[in-house]
């Protein structure tokens, strides 16, 4: 019997945003990764409080790390952070709280029946799914703290896309030029 991984995380329904999850994409000249910001509704409790238990556990395993002890959390960059506070402006974070994870594996996307989904436009930035994730500490040039790792994404359902991408049909209406006819 294997033992459960108290650093990883199934999250229960969430949204998906920013959701780099098919090609890798450099951020600011960084190595590239598979990336999406999970969006958790703050009703969510079991998922808040899993990954919360999960942060800890994060901690306590990477004291070796933070110089064999650990460090107060007021010192650590941790990884859940609340919508309403840190994007306000954004109204898909509005009531939720959310984390940003990341991957140098592509992560594998099925459906609700574990089938591979292979078609890129079934999965987006709006879209609702599951989502496996792991945390693990970090202290990097000075930077102390725990981040998230993407694990897989289980799509559960559609949503209205997130970003202001337009399709190619409200951003065109077709007009009939009279004289290109002649």
């Amino acid at each position: 019997m294997s033992r459960r991984n108290p650093t990883k995380v199934v999250t229960g329904i969430v949204r998906l945003s920013y959701a780099n999850v098919w090609e890798p994409k450099s951020i600011n000249g960084g190595p590239e990764k598979y990336s999406v910001s999970i969006i958790i509704p703050k009703s969510d409790k079991k998922t808040i409080t899993d990954i919360q238990q999960a942060i800890e556990a994060a901690i306590e395993e990477g004291k070796g790390k933070f110089g064999g002890k650990r460090p107060n959390q007021n010192q650590l960059k941790l990884p859940l952070r609340d919508g309403d506070l840190d994007r306000p402006e954004d109204e898909a974070y509005a009531d939720s709280f959310f984390v940003n994870a990341n991957s140098m594996v592509a992560p594998e996307i099925v459906d609700l029946d574990v089938n591979p989904i292979l078609t890129r436009s079934e999965v987006y930035s709006g879209v609702y799914a599951r989502v496996s994730i792991t945390f693990y500490a970090f202290n990097t040039n000075g930077n102390k703290g725990v981040a998230c790792g993407l694990g897989n994404i289980q799509k559960v359902r559609d949503g209205e896309p997130l970003g202001s991408r337009s399709s190619a049909a409200d951003d065109f209406v077709m007009e009939v030029d009279d004289e290109f006819l002649m």
